[in-house]
């Protein structure tokens, strides 16, 4: 079942208040994060309440630092179906505004979680911080538990088998350098990127390579390159490709798209919202003599692409 998503923690009806909660930024739903959703999960149905998911927006480090580059990995939409199948019923999207940032963390824990939210549970990663000045941890947390009436479980750090760090910064590394297969294996999935298809130049079109062009607003910036993809349609569909990502170099663009080339293709997609996920990594961008060189170097590309995209399971 779709995952309800609930904003705000002020004048929540009965029925939203009382559940066992996650408590984080959850950027990316990835597989340090799944520990800390289990641990609520299974407290909720310990207790017979609803198990709920927190988390803010816009993220408190955008809040904090609007110039900041683009970081995120994935929108509260994309949060919401991540969750679904993990056993959460509820994604509280709590406002960062000027007073979320202005509480202390007693303030925090008696406003916020018991007063506004009336958690019966938190469960938190053992790094966790909250409060004005990020003076609120784990500890902290459990002190205000046991006053205010709520329990608290803190999940200590995890690594995968190989000593790899699961950790949303961790799969911006990955990312930036070019490892989309090592962010899928913190993730658990494969990065994507979801938005809305826009008008671009259509040159690809002359060369018989229509593409769906998409910004890529607050996400994260993955190494610019061409990527082997898989695209979501909103009716479902999915499509294999290749992808164009950053501001080629040829013909360049004043921002960075995600331009991708779905195979065995050929709809009017404009203004529909699609999510691709970037798979497997072919090359960086390059600059070519002229269409007859690009042309053909796309052909290479959309063989390695479907090459990489072979050796996967298929979607459905």
């Amino acid at each position: 079942m779709p995952v309800e998503i609930i904003e705000g923690w002020k004048d929540l009806t009965t029925r939203q208040r009382g559940a066992s909660l996650a408590l984080g930024n959850f950027d990316g739903v990835h597989q340090g994060h799944r520990a800390v959703i289990e641990a609520a999960v299974v407290k909720a149905r310990a207790l017979g309440v609803p198990a709920g998911l927190v988390s803010f927006e816009p993220h408190p480090r955008r809040y904090f630092q609007p110039d900041a580059e683009p970081f995120r990995l994935m929108t509260a939409g994309q949060m919401a179906r991540a969750l679904e199948g993990c056993g959460i019923d509820r994604l509280y999207l709590l406002p960062f505004d000027a007073e979320m940032a202005s509480m202390t963390d007693r303030d925090f824990a008696a406003q916020v979680l018991a007063d506004g939210l009336g958690v019966r549970h938190v469960a938190v990663g053992f790094d966790v911080t909250f409060g004005k000045g990020r003076t609120g941890s784990p500890a902290a947390l459990a002190d205000y538990g046991r006053a205010f009436g709520f329990e608290v479980t803190a999940i200590p750090e995890l690594s995968a088998d190989d000593g790899t760090k699961l950790s949303s910064s961790g799969i911006r590394e990955a990312l930036m350098g070019a490892r989309p297969d090592r962010a899928t294996a913190i993730l658990g999935r494969p990065f994507a990127i979801e938005g809305e298809v826009v008008h671009g130049d259509k040159r690809g079109r002359t060369i018989g390579v229509p593409t769906a062009n998409v910004r890529l607003g607050d996400y994260v910036r993955p190494a610019y390159g061409i990527y082997a993809t898989r695209t979501r349609l909103p009716d479902g569909r999915i499509f294999d490709g290749v992808a164009n990502l950053g501001v080629r170099p040829m013909f360049q663009t004043e921002e960075p798209l995600l331009e991708v080339w779905l195979f065995d293709f050929d709809e009017d997609i404009y203004g529909q919202v699609i999510e691709t996920e970037l798979i497997a990594w072919i090359r960086p961008e390059l600059k070519f003599d002229g269409l007859e060189a690009l042309k053909a170097r796309i052909d290479q590309d959309a063989a390695e692409a479907r090459q990489a995209l072979a050796e996967l399971p298929a979607q459905g």
